[in-house]
């Protein structure tokens, strides 16, 4: 016997980013001399082929306002255009903003530029480093050009070269 099964989204707190130790600081004056400026968020890596969603917490950023949460999300990759990162549906759960995100060239390091507007009028804006690397292993196409350790020789853009090609 065969049932159709419920599904239950829930986001995935492995890729999640929490923002920790909010504290905001009047403009041009961070960081202040002999100061350095705080690391930029970064998500785990991601395959071009995957399909996931990744998260950011901001629940520092409202603290103290406990019925404040999400309204809008905006999200800009960089770089962007044909054949690089692709944002899917983006939604909020509460105070954690929730993007999907596909594609991607392996070896570039993206930048999300995060814009969330909470249900109280607050503005929040982080970026949030992706990196996309080759994590599946692919056989060499038929007829590439290969060392003797095995690895597949490339042209400038990445593209193997073939034999007799």
């Amino acid at each position: 016997m065969s049932e159709t099964l419920a599904r239950v989204w829930r986001p995935s707190t492995a890729r999640r980013v929490v923002l920790d130790g909010f504290a905001p600081v009047p403009r041009g004056t961070y960081p202040s001399p002999g100061q350095p400026t705080p690391p930029l968020l970064a998500w785990p890596a991601k395959d071009p082929a995957d399909v996931l969603d990744y998260e950011l917490d901001i629940t520092a950023a409202v603290a103290g306002h406990e019925t404040d949460r999400i309204e809008a999300v905006t999200v800009i990759p960089t770089p962007a255009g044909a054949g690089h990162l692709v944002v899917g549906e983006i939604a909020a759960d509460g105070r954690v903003a929730v993007v999907w995100l596909s594609g991607g060239q392996a070896g570039t390091t993206y930048r999300l530029q995060l814009t969330v507007t909470t249900a109280s009028g607050r503005v929040l804006g982080r970026s949030v480093a992706l990196p996309v690397l080759a994590l599946a292993a692919q056989a060499p196409p038929v007829g590439a050009l290969q060392t003797p350790g095995g690895a597949t020789i490339t042209d400038e853009d990445g593209n193997p070269i073939l034999i007799g090609g």
